[in-house]
């Protein structure tokens, strides 16, 4: 008998009382190590209605009357589905499908009550089964109000949403009516607050309450950004006061009770358009050959004190979040771009990891301490890659800075550098390379799985308009970082779990083996074969293979996707990605919350283990049921901002290809075939990854038919083929930002 099965007999037993999960994995006889099987199978169960939460947390067999209560997310054509509320963050292989017509008046977000339905479906995917159900009422309304271009309707107005999510248009009221100016006119972006939407039958109806400019214009893109993720540029009164009141500089008394680190070689490494400054790397040679690499994280926890205004908006908002060309920031410009940014040639408190390596590269000590620091430069990634590969110093002087108006910090140009000064630089970013290779090699060769996709970046020009995009490749500049903020997160994560600290994790649990199956199957048919996925070694060959494949990054996008969600924890339960038992997040408390919690941990470890003092605002009242509830929220803000991330990437790159269509003499771009239909055939741009259609109709050469596997549309006449995986150039034809579809057609 499967635990499954044990667990439902035992639940059915006469005697059987309302038990939680430690107590089930008692009584079952269960060993500890099987706890995660045990919630796992739990969490299935609840999802797909056999079992229902009493009391808190018992569990019990769920009766006939029972009802599920969850949000419910749709999808562009209609359907939807529903995350129980009992399901983790990002698990949605527990949820509940809704059909298009059982919906009843939910929209994207809302909290409802469903029932399921006796009988289970099969997926779509044709991987086992799923929870079927119907949407019986609404709980509560994710929001009142939604974000659309206004458009007349005969007689009468109303909006476009945008999200396409909420498939049907919103009746308005004529907007002439309305208090407020500039009055909207057709073509404008504009909010509207919900009317109550009682019956299914009855349209969707609303009145307008705000403009926020013409329909593409990037003002208005941005505020519906703004409007549609609940993100607040501005800072509540009562928290800019206490901004306001922060020092402009660190002062004498702020550094007592720290390590000196101003005269040691520090300096910062990050992106262009890099708006704050979390992190900087020391370095320092000890005897015997020894190295000592100090990993130094903006003391955010020293300024935002526990229970503040600052405090509990910094919480509300989670993190800051990263939209095309600005960024919603989780604390004021005063903190987060100023007294917290380690900027260079500024002093800045610090929370250091310092990690000491022998002369064959080995981890040999970790230690924790509070420091001052001064970085010696701010440098981009391109500026380090050149350090550590170019020896031609002119070169090296050449590269520009980064555009004021994209970043925090230009820093000093290396061309104002001495000799002497860049001499220097270059030496210590090449001993912190020899190390973090040596990381990296180690990291790879016990399982870590090599995740790391291309990321196109769009610029914009000072108008906001997108301006061009790059590809950016994790080079060798990112891994130098990469491995020190790994190995940094690595030690504090072991060190709060080892001394029994209530703490944070970044956990990233295993995922389901039989979606990793069905992926198996999916990949053959690009003739890519491989072993059972759950072994990490093939995870780890299969991902070596799709490097060098021509469909290599779609299929990596799906492995992906076929993973589960990583998630803040208040236990250490692992990250399947990076194959390590302990893992948190510290090295980005101006921009995560999560880091700023852990931070406070170090310094609770530090006064009551390091022996130092504690200061007079000391406070320290983190227990595990308050983590877990702080991780719950804090892995649904940072999906929400990775949502709104993703939203201005497309509005932004469908705002790039429009401009291309005005071109006179268009760009050509380098694109691979991905799909193949009978209308036209997807393709993928190499450079950008963006994704588009090259219709049947634009191929004027001949007359194309698609050939009887599927693999290609072949010219009846000429013989001409386009098949998956090839490739070849095109051009942008068609853009449709209501629809966000591009079109492209062969550039010959």
């Amino acid at each position: 008998m499967n635990l499954r099965d044990r667990l439902l007999a035992h639940l059915a037993e006469p005697a059987y009382r309302p038990a939680n999960e430690t107590t089930l994995l008692r009584q079952l006889a269960l060993p500890k190590k099987q706890r995660a099987v045990l919630a796992h199978e739990v969490r299935r169960l609840l999802a797909s209605g056999e079992l229902l939460r009493v009391e808190g947390d018992r569990l019990k067999l769920r009766g006939a009357e029972g009802e599920i209560t969850g949000h419910i997310r749709f999808r562009a054509g209609g359907s939807a589905f529903v995350v129980p509320d009992n399901v983790r963050v990002g698990d949605d292989d527990e949820a509940i499908q809704i059909a298009s017509d059982d919906t009843d008046v939910a929209l994207h977000g809302d909290r409802v009550a469903v029932r399921c339905y006796a009988h289970r479906q099969t997926r779509r995917d044709g991987r086992g089964t799923e929870a079927t159900g119907r949407v019986l009422r609404v709980l509560e309304r994710a929001r009142e109000t939604v974000v659309g271009t206004l458009q007349r309707a005969g007689r009468h107005f109303q909006i476009l949403p945008d999200d396409p999510r909420l498939s049907q248009p919103v009746a308005v009221r004529d907007p002439a009516g309305q208090a407020f100016r500039p009055i909207p006119t057709v073509g404008d972006k504009v909010v509207v607050k919900l009317d109550p939407w009682l019956r299914r039958s009855d349209p969707i109806t609303g009145e307008v309450t705000q403009r926020l400019g013409r329909t593409f214009e990037p003002r208005a893109e941005l505020l519906g950004v703004y409007e549609k993720f609940n993100l607040d540029p501005k800072f509540p009164a009562d928290v800019e006061r206490e901004a306001a009141a922060m020092p402009d500089r660190v002062r004498p008394p702020d550094l007592v009770n720290r390590l000196d680190y101003r005269q040691v070689p520090t300096f910062t490494i990050d992106p262009d358009d890099a708006k704050d400054f979390d992190d900087a790397l020391s370095l320092e040679t000890l005897d015997h050959g020894e190295v000592r690499v100090g990993v130094h994280i903006a003391d955010v926890s020293y300024y935002v004190r526990p229970g503040t205004a600052l405090d509990r908006e910094a919480q509300s908002r989670g993190n800051s979040t990263y939209l095309v060309g600005t960024v919603v920031p989780m604390l004021p410009e005063r903190l987060s771009n100023g007294l917290c940014s380690l900027v260079e040639a500024e002093n800045r408190l610090t929370k250091a990891v310092f990690l000491t390596f022998d002369r064959a590269g080995k981890l040999k000590a970790t230690a924790y301490a509070n420091t001052v620091i001064r970085s010696r430069k701010r440098l981009t990634y391109r500026q380090a890659y050149a350090l550590m590969f170019e020896n031609n110093l002119d070169r090296v002087r050449a590269l520009p800075l980064p555009a004021k108006h994209q970043t925090g910090s230009t820093g000093r140009a290396l061309s104002s550098l001495t000799d002497l000064e860049l001499v220097d630089l270059q030496s210590w970013i090449r001993k912190l390379w020899a190390i973090a290779r040596r990381l990296r090699t180690d990291r790879m060769a016990h399982g870590s799985l090599d995740l790391d996709m291309p990321e196109t970046k769009i610029y914009v020009d000072a108008e906001g308009y997108a301006d061009r995009l790059e590809n950016v490749v994790h080079d060798e500049s990112h891994q130098l970082v990469e491995e020190f903020m790994l190995a940094a997160n690595e030690a504090l994560a072991r060190l709060t779990r080892s001394n029994k600290l209530p703490s944070l994790y970044r956990v990233h649990d295993e995922p389901d083996a039989d979606k990793l199956s069905e992926y198996r199957k999916f990949v053959s048919t690009f003739g890519v074969h491989c072993g059972d996925l759950t072994k990490r070694s093939e995870a780890v060959k299969l991902l070596e293979t799709l490097r060098t494949h021509p469909q290599g990054y779609v299929l990596r996008t799906q492995f992906l996707r076929n993973l589960r969600k990583a998630c803040y924890r208040a236990t250490a339960d692992g990250h399947y990605g990076l194959n390590k038992k302990d893992y948190t997040h510290f090295t980005s408390p101006i921009r995560r919350y999560s880091d700023l919690a852990v931070h406070r941990v170090l310094e609770h470890y530090l006064i009551k283990c390091g022996g130092h003092p504690a200061p007079a605002h000391y406070r320290f009242d983190y227990d595990l049921p308050r983590l877990d509830a702080l991780g719950e929220h804090l892995s649904l803000t940072e999906t929400n901002s990775q949502e709104a991330e993703r939203e201005s990437q497309k509005i932004k790159l469908l705002e790039f290809f429009e401009r291309e269509c005005a071109k006179r003499q268009r760009t050509r771009f380098r694109a691979v075939i991905t799909d193949v239909r009978a209308n036209g055939f997807f393709i993928e741009l190499v450079e950008s990854k963006a994704f588009g259609l090259v219709p049947a109709s634009a191929l004027v050469d001949d007359n194309y038919v698609r050939n009887p596997d599927g693999s290609a549309l072949v010219g009846r006449r000429k013989r001409k083929r386009f098949a998956l995986g090839a490739e070849l150039d095109v051009v942008v034809d068609k853009v449709d930002r209501y629809r966000r579809t591009l079109d492209f057609r062969p550039a010959d």
